[in-house]
């Protein structure tokens, strides 16, 4: 039995969508502990694409329980639409559990959102607007609309005549918009509620539950860590934690419960919005990260800035989440590179700095310090172990794995599952170093080829 959190350990767009429905194989509850719908993965099974947004990665696997819990923040109308998605290519969703404390995002919370950021100008931070800061804002404010809420007609009047009479002094006098209709939004969403009620429950108590009968547990956070709002690039970040302590307040899980954590990096780096990023690629060769890689967003189809792996970003990431392993994913994008660069430390007025910086005018100065690496040029679309690897990919990631003082459990090729090298099954697996760190080769490394 095994706790397994996945993080993002860049910005997001890690490929946890993917690594998430790998490992879902493995596990028996699937649980989304923060974020909403301005998260997005993409899964490829069969040449089929599966493009999600609340719900979790594992509802492809038939037998394994899907939760959102208590920290995400639930749209009822693209979660409607998921599940409608899902059932039409004839994915079963009766395993798809919402938590009953889990937050609503509402009609206003979208207009809020998007007139509050285009009234900063060039202030802007780059939020999806999809209404999921000012659903956080509410819930810290203690106004929100849980799904608890939702599903006592009586009650969710009630709040709503209140809410959206207090939203529409806001539209109007701040941002000069239309009021809401409160009866309109009271029946839209009461129809939601007739839709959604079969899935909400007591998620802590399904999940400690579970957690008792040793049953495997894969908690899987939206965004990465560079974009927590505590510990991320300030304010360029999202409204919630997505580092791995967040998968403890957002589902109610205690910290001892948790057995692993493993983070997902891309094999370069990037980041999608405004907000500093030192190894940022411009011209030619971030075009061909971003055509080969298909760096567009899954939730806003945005271009995604690209640039070289940041072993800066990826130690603090394994600092704060205290990660036990990583998933590179996306090596195949580095396959026709004649020499490949990899940022080990920043500069900073005129001074070496190996740690990330807090101070967020510091880090818009950080000039990145390469190490290079040869590239191997040629395709690694079809390797399935390590031995397959050119020898020059290999070196590569052994070096990362040195950089970062953590080993590499997974190496993802591609799009598709079978693209891809478990070198651990970070569930099932018993623990063990996997490539190198510090120099000193692993003595029980074993190279596995995944099956699916």
């Amino acid at each position: 039995m095994a706790n397994v959190v996945v993080i993002g350990a860049q910005w997001g767009d890690e490929g946890k969508g993917k690594i998430t429905d790998l490992l879902s194989k493995s596990a028996d509850v699937v649980v989304r502990y923060q974020g909403g719908v301005n998260a997005g993965h993409t899964v490829v099974v069969q040449d089929q694409v599966f493009k999600l947004h609340l719900i979790p990665s594992g509802i492809l696997y038939p037998n394994t329980d899907c939760i959102i819990g208590s920290g995400t923040v639930v749209d009822p109308k693209v979660l409607i639409g998921e599940l409608d998605q899902l059932e039409n290519l004839g994915v079963a969703t009766t395993n798809l559990l919402i938590s009953e404390t889990a937050h609503v995002t509402m009609p206003y919370h979208r207009l809020i959102d998007q007139a509050s950021e285009e009234r900063r100008g060039s202030h802007k931070i780059g939020t999806t607007g999809r209404g999921i800061g000012p659903t956080y804002a509410d819930k810290s404010e203690r106004i929100g609309i849980r799904m608890i809420d939702l599903m006592q007609p009586h009650l969710l009047q009630e709040k709503l005549r209140w809410t959206i009479e207090y939203k529409n002094v806001i539209l109007e006098k701040l941002y000069e918009l239309p009021p809401l209709n409160a009866d309109e939004v009271i029946e839209e969403y009461l129809g939601y509620a007739d839709r959604l009620r079969p899935h909400v429950i007591d998620s802590s108590l399904k999940i400690y539950d579970a957690i008792q009968r040793k049953r495997n547990i894969l908690f899987e956070g939206a965004q990465g860590t560079l974009l927590d709002l505590d510990h991320g690039t300030y304010p360029y970040v999202t409204s919630s934690n997505p580092v791995a302590g967040g998968a403890c307040v957002g589902t109610g899980v205690g910290p001892t419960m948790i057995d692993r954590v493993i983070g997902v990096a891309k094999a370069y780096t990037t980041r999608v919005g405004e907000g500093p990023f030192p190894t940022e690629l411009h011209g030619d060769m971030g075009e061909h990260l971003c055509d080969r890689g298909a760096e567009f967003g899954t939730t806003t189809g945005r271009k995604r800035r690209c640039g070289w792996f940041d072993a800066v970003i990826g130690r603090y990431a394994v600092r704060i989440n205290g990660l036990d392993c990583l998933a590179i994913t996306k090596l195949d994008v580095l396959d026709e590179m004649e020499e490949i660069k990899v940022c080990v430390a920043y500069e900073i007025d005129g001074e070496r700095c190996e740690h990330f910086p807090s101070n967020s005018q510091q880090f818009a100065q950080c000039t990145p310090i390469y190490e290079t690496l040869p590239g191997w040029q040629r395709s690694t679309a079809n390797c399935r172990s390590l031995d397959d690897l050119p020898k020059e990919a290999l070196h590569y990631l052994k070096f990362l794995a040195e950089l970062m003082d953590v080993p590499i459990a997974i190496v993802s090729l591609g799009a598709s599952r079978d693209q891809t090298i478990i070198v651990e099954d970070p569930i099932h697996g018993p623990k063990r170093a996997l490539l190198y760190t510090n120099g000193s080769p692993y003595p029980n490394a074993e190279n596995q080829t995944l099956q699916v």
